[in-house]
C-alpha cells in the first residue's frame, strides 16, 4: 500500500515537474541561432537596414533640416552659403537674409530643387486641365486666372499637348519678406515640346516635332508664420 502510495506521488511531481518545465520553455523561448543581438546604443549605425528602426518602423527622414535644430555639426555660415546666390550686400542677398533670419531652415538649393519640381508639375497640370493639381500649388489669384484660361480653352474645344523636356536654368532672382510672408523670384529657363489643336484637330499655335526654349519669371510665396511648409505661386511673368 505504501509502495503504491509513494509511487502515486512520485509520477504527480514528475508530471508537475515535466508541465513547468514546458512552460518555463515556451516563456523563454529556445536559442536558434537567429536571436536579435542586443541594442548597442554605441554601435554604428547598421546600413543593411535600409533605414528601419526596431518594431518595423521606418525612420521619418527630413528632406529639410533647420539650422536651428541641434546638431554636432558646425553651425553654418549664412552669408557664406548666399554668396553662391548673390552678390555679398546686393538686394538680392539682403532679401535672402531677411527670410533666413525669419525662417532658419531656409535653404536656397533645397528651395530652387522643389522649384523646379513645382514648374514641372504646374506647366504639365495647366496644359493637361488637371485642376486639383493646380489648386494644392497655386495662390488664389493665380489659381483663378489659370482656371478661367483652361475654361476658355475647353469652351472652345482646344487641346493642348505638351511633354516636357527639361530645366536649363533657374536662378533666384528676387527674395524678399513682407509681413508675414516670404516671397522668392525664380527665372526658369525650360524646354518644350507644346501645340495647341482646335476642336478639328487643326494646330493653331505651336509644333507637335520641335523643343521651344521657355523663359519664365515665376514668384513663389509662403505665410513663415506657418507650420506649413509648402510655397505657392502667386505670380507669373512670361520673359518670351
Amino acid at each position: 500500500m505504501m509502495n503504491e502510495t509513494f509511487d502515486i506521488y512520485t509520477l504527480l511531481f514528475l508530471i508537475l515537474a515535466v508541465v513547468i518545465f514546458l512552460r518555463l520553455r515556451n516563456v523563454l523561448g529556445r536559442r536558434t541561432g537567429n536571436e536579435r543581438q542586443p541594442f548597442d546604443p554605441y554601435a554604428a549605425p547598421d546600413t543593411k537596414s535600409n533605414g528601419a528602426s526596431p518594431g518595423g518602423q521606418d525612420k521619418v527622414v527630413p528632406l529639410q533640416r533647420g539650422r536651428e535644430a541641434e546638431s554636432k555639426e558646425p553651425a553654418v555660415n549664412v552669408e557664406e552659403l548666399l554668396k553662391k546666390y548673390a552678390p555679398k550686400d546686393s538686394p538680392l542677398a539682403k532679401g535672402l537674409m531677411a527670410i533666413v533670419k525669419s525662417d532658419p531652415s531656409f535653404d536656397p538649393e533645397q528651395f530652387l530643387q522643389g522649384a523646379k519640381s513645382a514648374y514641372e508639375m504646374i506647366v504639365m497640370a495647366f496644359a493637361g486641365g488637371n485642376k486639383r493639381a493646380l489648386k494644392q500649388l497655386l495662390g488664389e489669384d493665380v489659381y483663378d486666372g489659370f482656371i478661367g484660361a483652361i475654361d476658355e480653352r475647353e469652351e472652345r474645344g482646344e487641346k493642348v499637348d505638351s511633354s516636357f523636356v527639361g530645366i536649363d536654368k533657374a536662378d533666384i532672382i528676387e527674395a524678399e519678406r513682407k509681413k508675414k510672408s516670404a516671397q522668392v523670384t525664380v527665372k526658369f529657363v525650360s524646354q518644350l515640346i507644346t501645340a495647341t489643336t482646335n476642336n478639328k484637330g487643326k494646330v493653331i499655335d505651336g509644333d507637335p516635332k520641335k523643343v521651344r526654349e521657355v523663359t519664365d519669371i515665376w514668384t513663389f510665396a509662403r505665410d513663415i508664420t506657418s507650420r506649413d511648409p509648402n510655397w505657392k505661386l502667386v505670380a507669373t511673368e512670361a520673359a518670351n
